[in-house]
């Protein structure tokens, strides 16, 4: 079982707004990332919420997820409601996939790439790549969860990513999706100009492993 977690519980305060509920592609940018996440080979999506949390809740309204409170919210970093999500995961859980709630640009093509890399690279993360830069989400193996849960406090994920630098598969991707987050009014701009110009083709390229 590979499940994913979606921290959605920050304050936005950069954006001016709730970035998660900005509309897009005829839904909310959460509701656009969740769709993306269940239509690929995750088998649970786990969605931590606070700031505005019935607002998240009524935005994925229908949709098959789990929601997941971040009691903390106001008070501490996207490193905290990561760590509400591990607390909750079943026992069948292998791997987790971390997302981000302000990325709506990765898609489900990506997302099943990583799974599929994940199964078969013999590493324990696996990080979309795009000429050297380090993009999200990140798959993680489950054996990370304690060690993720009781440390990097201010680094974050970052943190594990240095500290396991030969446990990483570096998945080549075509273009810089994986790159790209919404943090103020300008990146909402080009994110719904991005997803209008977007054409289909694939995510990864061929052969996979950033060289």
């Amino acid at each position: 079982m590979i499940c994913a977690i979606l921290p959605s519980a920050g304050l936005s305060r950069r954006m001016g707004a709730h970035k998660q509920l900005l509309p897009l592609a005829g839904t909310t940018v959460i509701g656009h990332i969740v769709d993306q996440l269940l239509r690929s080979k995750l088998d649970e999506v786990y969605v931590v919420v606070g700031h505005e949390a019935e607002r998240i809740r009524q935005a994925l309204r229908g949709r098959p997820v789990c929601i997941v409170a971040n009691p903390d919210y106001a008070k501490s970093d996207m490193l905290a409601s990561i760590r509400c999500g591990l607390r909750v995961l079943p026992q069948a859980c292998r791997a987790i996939l971390v997302a981000l709630g302000d990325q709506p640009a990765v898609t489900s093509e990506l997302i099943d790439a990583m799974i599929e890399s994940f199964a078969t690279c013999g590493k324990g993360i696996v990080v979309p790549v795009y000429k050297g830069k380090r993009g999200h989400p990140l798959l993680v193996d489950v054996r990370y969860r304690d060690e993720i849960l009781t440390g990097y406090d201010q680094v974050g994920l970052r943190g594990l990513l240095r500290a396991h630098m030969e446990d990483i598969f570096p998945l080549a991707v075509p273009d810089a999706r994986p790159l790209a987050d919404m943090d103020c009014p300008q990146d909402y701009r080009q994110g719904l100009a991005r997803l209008a110009e977007q054409a289909p083709h694939r995510d990864v390229l061929p052969g996979g492993r950033a060289g």
